[in-house]
């Protein structure tokens, strides 16, 4: 089984096509073909095995959880085949699908919201993706009372900032000119400019991920397929840094 594994990390690093998977590297005795090892990530991705085993990593590890501030920010990919929860995002020109990530103050991710279709803005329907954020935090037994999150001027909406404050969450964001009430406006709204700088650890954090070829580039039409190497590239991210 440790083979398979090693299998779809190889197609993880490197982006090749299912069908010119190198099997005979991992296999040697021709046990299995590219289709055996593309069925079993099929199946683990649809049962959900790898966002299991990450969480479970992450209440593993979470004494080296740095949780002093958290950060959410959101990655827009290219879509070359088509598929579920895809639509045309003009900054990009081009058909993306966008997920929403957290991370701790050291760029670890904690949590991954459902697939965005690419059309819209960060701040679409962003409470309920939200809930989906903190559900997860909640299975890992992260504790997010009190919590400061720092996010993007794409992010800054009232309700948004309304609904951290419900859960306890307090929000540090830039203000989006375009809303028409700014930061320094809203007088009951205390933006610090100290904290928000570490929000520069989530662009290394698309760093480290941009180093996974297979995501860079969405090829995978089943959005669950899709979803799933990020988990798989979270559980090898945290396993180097922990």
């Amino acid at each position: 089984m440790h083979c398979i594994i090693n299998a779809i990390l190889y197609k993880l690093k490197t982006g090749i096509q299912w069908r010119f998977l190198p099997t005979h590297e991992f296999f040697p005795n021709h046990e299995y073909s590219w289709n055996s090892v593309y069925h079993h990530y099929q199946k683990w991705s649809k049962a959900g095995v790898w966002e299991h085993i990450w969480q479970k990593l992450l209440d593993a590890h979470r004494n080296n959880i740095d949780m002093s501030s958290v950060q959410l920010d959101g990655s827009h990919t290219p879509v070359k085949r088509g598929g579920m929860q895809v639509g045309y995002q003009g900054r990009k020109k081009a058909k993306t699908s966008n997920l929403l990530f957290l991370t701790d103050n050291r760029g670890l991710p904690l949590a991954c919201s459902d697939v965005i279709a690419g059309q819209h803005n960060d701040a679409y329907e962003l409470e309920a993706y939200m809930a989906q954020i903190l559900s997860q935090l909640k299975k890992t037994n992260l504790n997010y009372d009190g919590l400061f999150l720092n996010a993007d001027a794409g992010f800054d909406s009232e309700t948004f900032k309304s609904y951290c404050r419900q859960q306890g969450i307090i929000p540090n964001m830039d203000s989006n000119p375009r809303n028409g009430n700014t930061n320094e406006v809203n007088q009951e709204y205390i933006f610090d400019p100290l904290l928000y700088k570490c929000r520069y650890v989530i662009e290394r954090t698309n760093a480290w991920l941009d180093a996974f070829k297979t995501i860079l580039v969405r090829f995978e039409t089943n959005d669950k397929h899709w979803r799933a190497w990020h988990f798989i590239a979270f559980i090898v991210i945290l396993l180097r840094k922990v």
